[in-house]
């Protein structure tokens, strides 16, 4: 299943609160999310609108005038306490880190102190946070999220440091590393990507480009809230299924080796990668250390994967790792007929897998995990029955 967000018109917030609403997430599914984070009363509204000569849905977000203005430190605070899904806290946790990081950097501050101003707004948390529960609704994190290059405009906005050259500082810090540009032929020189839409984007996608091949199933449209001539001013969300017959050249269900090169994760973290990808529908998930330029040391991180599961594991590699592309090729892959037979050491049972080579045994191995237990049960260190396990296998073994 995938997701493709069409933002080659610009994105922000509002947009993707409407693409989502108009794609088959209920209001309601925002609505409680909000309730459950906002420390003052946020209402959404959906209209049907148009942009240029377009249909959209407009999603706006009622608040009163506040006056307050939070740091990342404070909306860490409200994200943590409030009755949120996991997923929903985990996606807005993520989004806002980002704005608090990329907000840093452009003005020389500590990310625990950056004033999101605007972006602190109440408006903006029902952004982030409705987005992020709508999202979650269409189980983002067990889909492959492409997103199209991303228009950001140009000329200058104001803001609350005065006038910035379009795409704000914070936007462009953003997008770093994902492709962008100034927008279709003929746009207002306006901002057309906002941080809120930026930071939402590079949480969800994981992946970058045109639509890839598949079957819409819904289609949403969110508009912004002005309406320049000549410029649709919409964000589209495509929600459907792989197209079978266009997975890859050889089948949905051919395999596929996935790699990519990763300089910069706590190797800590690798094992809780690999479990996460073997249990994403991966066949085989390994690391080979690797050396890159300037010396910096490295793992290579390789997936085995049939084509129908491959976009479950690439979304696993995009979240779970610091990972920002893959590389992806068709493999041949010649596997032996098996099956799970049991021996016994000293009363316990060890299972043993046999491989077939044309219906001759050629290999048979007891499951280490079984062999552990059973030493564990009798006192015995573990060499020693994995040795007495693979006596009594050698039994199924032809000749």
């Amino acid at each position: 299943m995938t997701l493709w967000v069409d933002a080659s018109s610009g994105a922000s917030g509002d947009m993707l609160l409407g693409a989502l609403v108009g794609a088959g997430v209920p209001l309601e599914v925002l609505q409680t999310a909000v309730d459950a984070i906002a420390p003052e009363p946020v209402g959404l509204r959906a209209e049907q609108v148009r942009r240029g000569a377009l249909a959209a849905t407009r999603v706006h977000v009622d608040v009163d005038d506040s006056v307050h203005h939070r740091t990342w430190r404070d909306v860490r605070a409200l994200l943590e306490a409030a009755d949120l899904a996991d997923g929903v806290r985990a996606t807005a946790l993520a989004a806002f880190g980002r704005l608090a990081v990329a907000e840093a950097r452009v003005h020389g501050t500590d990310p625990e102190d950056v004033h999101f101003h605007e972006v602190g707004a109440l408006d903006a948390i029902a952004d982030v946070v409705g987005a992020a529960a709508g999202f979650e609704h269409l189980g983002h994190r067990d889909r492959a999220v492409v997103v199209s290059p991303v228009a950001v405009g140009s000329g200058s906005v104001r803001s609350a440091h005065g006038t910035l050259p379009v795409p704000p500082p914070a936007v462009a810090e953003l997008l770093r590393g994902v492709p962008s540009y100034a927008g279709p032929p003929g746009s207002p020189a306006m901002e057309l990507c906002t941080p809120t839409g930026a930071a939402l984007l590079t949480t969800v996608a994981t992946g970058w480009g045109p639509q890839p091949p598949l079957v819409t199933t819904a289609i949403g449209v969110g508009a912004g809230g002005r309406d320049p001539e000549g410029h649709a001013n919409v964000l589209r969300l495509l929600v459907g299924e792989t197209a079978p017959h266009h997975a890859h050249p050889h089948g949905t269900d051919d395999p596929l080796l996935l790699e990519t090169n990763v300089d910069d994760l706590d190797p800590r973290v690798w094992p809780a990668v690999i479990a996460a990808l073997l249990a994403a529908g991966a066949s085989d998930a390994w690391l080979t250390p690797i050396l890159m330029k300037k010396g910096r040391p490295a793992h290579t991180l390789s997936v085995l994967v049939s084509g129908s599961r491959a976009g479950a594991v690439r979304a696993v590699v995009f979240r779970e790792t610091s990972a920002i592309g893959l590389r992806e090729q068709p493999v041949t892959k010649h596997a032996l007929d098996r099956e799970i037979v049991s021996v016994e050491v000293g009363g316990q049972p060890v299972a043993v897998k046999l491989a077939r080579h044309e219906g001759v045994v050629v290999n048979a191995q007891p499951e280490y995990d079984d062999v552990a237990r059973a030493a564990a049960a009798l006192g015995r260190p573990v060499a020693e029955v994995l040795a007495d396990a693979a006596a009594a296998s050698r039994r199924f073994v032809t000749g």
